[in-house]
């Protein structure tokens, strides 16, 4: 019988599957106590912001990309929060 320490750090990896595999793999995977193995799901909040930032990114390299000066960001917050303080 193995036991497991609870307390011991786990490595956490990160893979891409493909769907004609998945199955078995998960399968594979849960045979597993949580002990040795805790799947853990990507959270959909997570990667609509890495795909926002990965475009915000591109058009920064691609030279597209707008910036504005600290001056400039307070006006626009301003000109935002006064549209919807008093809604017409």
């Amino acid at each position: 019988m193995t036991i497991f320490d609870k307390n011991k750090i786990m490595q956490t990896i990160k893979l891409k599957i493909n769907d004609s595999i998945y199955n078995e793999l998960m399968w594979f995977l849960n045979r597993f106590s949580k002990d040795e193995v805790e799947i853990i799901k990507e959270n959909e909040d997570f990667t609509e912001t890495k795909n926002y930032l990965e475009r915000e990114l591109e058009d920064i390299k691609s030279g597209t990309a707008t910036f504005f000066t600290v001056e400039e960001a307070e006006i626009r917050i301003e000109k935002t929060i006064r549209k919807y303080e008093n809604p017409s």
